[in-house]
């Protein structure tokens, strides 16, 4: 599944919520009518013990039902109902969704599409996120660095963000100058980072 946002807080009253984009092609990915699927096990940090969250089967949209002591559970796909950017920021609304408790509870849940659903890039010098998550990076010497975890989508510029040995992550600007080659097919990325890139 290729992530392209994040659900973060309620928006208002009526079910908005805020979106941490992770595509570069936002108008496409959160059109109305477009259908986004959860992450497998995804359970909000937030959810709060009397309601749930759920879709009966084979029925979209979800419904909020009041039960002591029973979790959210998120639903395996949410159909989006309308999308608008405010100050900077955007906001969308799926369907069935009607109020600020149920917003909360999708909270902290990540939406995508399936990688297959996505056609590959005309460009040569284009990506998807999902030709990049997981390839190994290493330095022009060869020099293993650690490897691509996702792509956040930066005003200024996409960032690799690098897992690396350690556990630590970096963030690395996706330009040229820095990432000179892109092999899918050697399955790695060369970076050859400015001094101290690496430590920040």
């Amino acid at each position: 599944m290729l992530i392209v946002g994040r659900i973060g807080k309620p928006h208002g009253i009526r079910g908005e919520v805020t979106v941490e984009v992770r595509t570069d092609e936002p108008d496409v990915r959160f059109a109305p009518g477009s259908v986004l699927r959860t992450e497998p096990g995804a359970t909000p940090p937030t959810a709060q013990p009397n309601r749930v969250l759920r879709t009966e089967p084979g029925a979209t949209p979800p419904t909020s039902v009041a039960g002591p002591g029973v979790p959210f559970r998120v639903p395996a796909e949410l159909v989006i109902e309308s999308a608008r950017w405010h100050q900077g920021r955007l906001l969308v609304a799926f369907e069935g969704v009607l109020d600020r408790d149920v917003a909360e509870a999708l909270r902290g849940t990540l939406v995508g599409v399936e990688s297959s659903e996505i056609a590959a890039p005309e460009d040569p010098e284009e990506f998807n996120d999902h030709q990049l998550v997981g390839l190994s990076v290493v330095t022009p010497s060869g020099e293993r660095l650690g490897e691509v975890a996702r792509i956040d989508h930066a005003p200024s510029s996409d960032l690799l963000v690098l897992r690396r040995p350690e556990g630590r992550t970096a963030l690395i600007p996706f330009v040229k100058a820095i990432v000179p080659e892109v092999d899918l097919a050697g399955g790695r990325v060369v970076v050859d980072p400015p001094g101290g890139l690496l430590d920040l």
